[in-house]
């Protein structure tokens, strides 16, 4: 089925289905261009609550349809790329963090977006990455867990200095993958151009950044900037909805190792199956969802 027809069949399967498409802007093109709905991780879920749709398909990674799933428990929920995960989230799990909990009694645990529900259940609230440090200073604890992401760790720690910062050693395998090396000569190439990258790479490269912020805020910051030019230090995808936001600016990508391959996994076809099939549905334990739901609701309570 060429794109055109498929496009006009899934236009058509949502309005049978009464459906709503939201797509992670790390999507693919065509994926984002099909969705009714284009975000981060988080606020895609959030919109899903307030959607008047049965059915929500997410092209994401696994976590994040589980956490629409979470905000909407009587909505069917489907991923249609069945296998699209993420190795930060995998990173740890329900008994490691409860060994983690054993070790620092004392602690409260903050648990990243990007992590399973059985983490978030027993964690003591969630944040986002553009909420991390409004979450830990709300924190009433001298000591925090936080997971899975060391490089967020320790860019919450810089700007919080009256907690102990006790960060999991997990991190995003794209963006570890920047180098020094990446930045000189990105730098070299483009002299003129801003520096923009996600709090989840290294302290090192988030040193040699104009801006650093969620992939929401590097959005936001590059169409109300006056520059002309930007280097971009997070996912490839982003740059897609960036060029067509601002087509008189021009967006160079800081590594060409910058691709997510399960970010990549969700294609036309399988928005198309799964709603055809209505398969993939997420589904979760009821006491784990109400668990991890007062995780994301104390960090919704965070001003």
């Amino acid at each position: 089925m060429k794109n055109l027809s498929l496009i006009d069949e899934i236009n058509r399967l949502k309005v049978e289905k009464d459906a709503c498409i939201l797509a992670h802007n790390y999507q693919l093109p065509e994926v984002q261009d099909i969705a009714d709905i284009v975000g981060d991780s988080f606020a895609l879920s959030r919109a899903a609550a307030n959607i008047d749709k049965k059915v929500i398909v997410f092209c994401g990674v696994k976590f994040m349809a589980e956490s629409a799933k979470i905000l909407s428990p009587d909505k069917i929920v489907l991923l249609p790329a069945k296998y699209a995960g993420c190795p930060l989230a995998d990173s740890i799990n329900r008994k490691q963090l409860e060994r983690e909990k054993r070790k620092y009694p004392d602690a409260k645990v903050v648990c990243y977006v990007n992590s399973s529900t059985e983490v978030k259940a027993i964690s003591d609230i969630c944040c986002t990455s553009s909420n991390a440090v409004k979450v830990v200073e709300s924190i009433d604890a001298d000591q925090v867990i936080f997971v899975p992401d060391q490089n967020l760790a320790s860019y919450v720690e810089e700007k919080v200095d009256n907690k102990e910062i006790i960060p999991w050693a997990g991190h995003c395998i794209t963006h570890a993958r920047i180098t020094m090396d990446d930045v000189f000569k990105a730098k070299e190439e483009h002299p003129y151009a801003e520096i923009l990258v996600h709090p989840e790479v290294s302290e090192e490269i988030r040193e040699s950044a104009d801006f650093v912020g969620s992939t929401s805020q590097i959005i936001d910051y590059a169409k109300n900037s006056t520059s002309k030019e930007f280097i971009i230090g997070t996912e490839i995808g982003v740059l897609h909805k960036m060029k067509n936001d601002n087509p008189e600016k021009e967006f160079y990508l800081l590594s060409k190792r910058l691709v997510c391959e399960n970010m990549k996994m969700t294609t036309l076809e399988d928005v198309y199956n799964a709603l055809t099939n209505m398969e993939n549905e997420i589904f979760i334990p009821e006491d784990t969802r109400v668990q991890a739901l007062g995780s994301l609701e104390k960090m919704l309570c965070v001003q």
